[in-house]
């Protein structure tokens, strides 16, 4: 039996019952592959499901506001994921006539759609031969081949797109490329992999060759950048505070917090004293909330985040009630304050 064929038997005996298996249509798939990456099956469904209540149809993602896309997707992280979703639902609607692209390359044109995406929905959609390969698809095929090349360069790339193409079945791309990324996260894990129930282990390179634990490879290209972040969070006698949102391309673009001031380093009191005494309302009290600064780690940056409360007399003219703050997007660290931060 052929490596595609295993494949293929494996899916149909193992693969989960999820909801976006039981539709061919394209807009669900696409909401499920991008809610899916660098999100696991458990964390991302109930997103899933939020999100089709919320629009269930293309036309009603395309017609919402940023902003309550945003707040569903608040807790997912990577929020470009949900501006591009937003940004190619309205392509969708108002380029294609509110029908997806049949073709891979018509996919491929849509914003926030690359390679892997493109083919998951040609394949899974329309059944057209076009590999998919994500990082369980990388783990399969690094561990069954052997190949040493890393996953994560443009050569490797190139290769490992090659191979997928040449080993996978064309007549049955729909399950095929399902059952290669099941098997991946099931079956072929990272850590722990079920080798000696495995179907391909009389043929798997690495199983022969004890490489198991080290493909696939893959280059480490960033560093880790340490950032310090200081929350001021203002309170007036009315129980107000105040909210500014964040703009330009960094992190958390358009979601909303709460005035930030960010250090070189961890600060003291007197040089928030400092920055404060300059355009912020008077104060009457200034505190600390979390001595010991809250890690937030992203994929590329660690933030060492501190809230301070700072009451003030005056009435924030530009201000919001605390019960108001549940209706803005905002980061997760922020909202694991706002939930257990009694005013």
């Amino acid at each position: 039996m052929s490596f595609s064929q295993e494949i293929l038997k494996w899916y149909h005996q193992n693969k989960r019952e999820l909801p976006w298996r039981n539709t061919k249509d394209p807009y669900k798939i696409w909401l499920s592959e991008i809610i899916l990456q660098q999100t696991r099956v458990v964390q991302g469904t109930p997103y899933y499901h939020k999100f089709l209540e919320a629009f269930p149809t293309v036309h009603d993602l395309a017609s919402a506001p940023e902003e309550k896309v945003l707040k569903l997707w608040q807790g997912l992280g990577y929020y470009s994921r949900a501006r591009n979703l937003h940004a190619t639902a309205q392509m969708v609607v108002n380029e294609w006539n509110g029908e997806f692209p049949q073709t891979y390359k018509g996919l491929k044109s849509l914003k926030g759609i690359g390679d892997y995406t493109a083919s998951a929905i040609a394949s899974i959609c329309f059944n057209i031969p076009e590999p998919v390969v994500d990082g369980n698809v990388y783990r399969v095929l690094a561990r069954y081949y052997g190949v040493d090349m890393p996953i994560n360069s443009s050569e490797g790339i190139k290769h490992f797109k090659e191979l997928a193409r040449k080993v996978m079945d064309v007549d049955d791309a729909r399950d095929y490329n399902q059952g290669i990324m099941e098997f991946g996260a099931m079956q072929c894990a990272p850590k722990k992999p079920y080798c000696m129930l495995c179907p391909l282990q009389e043929s798997c390179v690495a199983l022969k060759d004890n490489k198991v634990d080290i493909l696939p490879i893959k280059l480490n290209k960033t560093k880790t950048r340490t950032r310090y972040f200081n929350y001021m969070v203002f309170l007036d006698s009315n129980k107000n505070t105040l909210l500014e949102q964040r703009t330009g391309k960094g992190i958390w673009q358009n979601l909303y917090q709460f005035p930030l001031l960010e250090s070189e380093k961890e600060i003291h009191e007197k040089e928030l004293t400092q920055h404060l005494d300059d355009g912020f309302p008077s104060r009457v009290s200034l505190s600390v909330y979390n001595e010991t600064p809250v890690v937030h780690k992203l994929s590329h940056q660690h933030l060492y985040t501190r809230f301070w409360i700072i009451e003030t007399k005056e009435l924030l003219s530009d201000g919001i009630s605390w019960e108001q703050l549940v209706e803005f997007p905002v980061p997760v660290l922020i909202a694991d304050f706002i939930q257990t931060f009694k005013i």
